[in-house]
């Protein structure tokens, strides 16, 4: 099988297709035929060798969506020829065939496209472990994403709309901010704009935004803060550096800042995550944006355009 592989850590054109052997799954494994591959921001960190040491060569990636191939024995819950996506990997997804513990495979509807399930695993359950999880939104309460055009972004969007909140979006670029208008939300902003959080009182006639999802803390934190409404919470999903300056005096309106990190998802919260996306995908209240599908081979032009600050939908690599 072809597979794109890491020899060294470094730019983008460290990854390399190369032909491998074959996987065979052992017991509790799942062998799942890729159709398509998501590609993620952490994968590039990965690749740079941001994240410390890992063992080499390695292939990348965490989401993928195709057809179980085969199943190890005492796999029961899945069986060969089902349509499945992929919530993480033993073996990496960017690649014709990845190995999967019987636990990381989940059903994917036969509404959605292989191409579409590749993006659900880590923008879907990362915008829910956020929204719902650490950011405690409810229903009637407004919520502010930043970077609302992009993978996560727009999973967290289509989960508060259905959810019942109001919601604002932030995108760079007048393609992603029509993206947002087109998906239905009421209020999209240009975070390009250095004062574009000035519009938050009114927009919020005064009250403020009970939760914040944060893509680029280094950038925004200071400017989220004053945004926020009192016990508002904000959640920080991504930051590329440092945040040089805070007010701590923004802190005494009693607000919570957290962060999120998926792979911390246990038990009921995990069951959860997998729980609201199926349903969500089934009636249609989740309807997964498709940026861009890129050939395999083109695996460091996909790392290029995923670190962009123009974000539009999610990348997929193709086999």
């Amino acid at each position: 099988m072809k597979a794109i592989r890491v020899h060294e850590f470094g730019e983008p054109d460290v990854m390399k297709l190369e032909e491998v052997p074959d996987l065979t799954p052992d017991a509790g494994q799942v062998l799942v035929a890729v159709k398509a591959a998501g590609v993620n921001p952490v994968e590039a960190y990965i690749r740079s060798g941001r994240y410390g040491e890992i063992p080499r060569p390695f292939t990348p990636g965490n989401d993928a969506a195709g057809v179980v191939a085969a199943v190890g024995a005492e796999v029961t819950r899945v069986h060969e020829g089902d349509r499945v996506y992929a919530a993480g990997t033993l073996t990496g997804s960017y690649a014709e065939q990845t190995l999967c513990t019987e636990a990381q495979v989940r059903p994917l509807p036969d509404n959605v496209s292989f191409s579409q399930g590749a993006t659900l695993w880590i923008p879907y359950g990362t915008a829910y472990r956020a929204l719902f999880q650490r950011g405690m939104a409810v229903p009637g309460e407004t919520v502010l994403v930043h970077g609302a055009s992009g993978g996560v972004g727009m999973a967290a969007v289509q989960f508060a709309r259905a959810a019942g909140m109001r919601v604002i979006g932030t995108a760079g670029s007048q393609r992603g901010r029509q993206l947002l208008a087109d998906q239905g939300v009421p209020v999209v902003w240009d975070h390009t704009d250095p004062a574009h959080l000035q519009q938050a009182a009114e927009a919020t006639e005064g009250r403020g935004i009970d939760v914040i999802l944060e893509m680029r803390a280094e950038e925004n934190l200071a400017r989220d803060l004053p945004a926020l409404a009192a016990s508002g919470r904000l959640v920080v999903i991504g930051a590329r550096g440092p945040v040089q300056e805070l007010s701590p005096r923004d802190l005494f309106k009693e607000i919570w800042v957290t962060g999120v990190y998926l792979t911390a998802a246990k038990g009921k919260e995990l069951e959860a995550i997998h729980a609201a996306t199926f349903a969500g995908l089934s009636n249609g209240t989740l309807r997964p944006v498709v940026g861009e599908e890129i050939p395999l081979a083109e695996a460091p032009r996909a790392h290029h355009t995923i670190m962009e600050e123009s974000a539009y939908g999610k990348l997929v690599l193709v086999p």
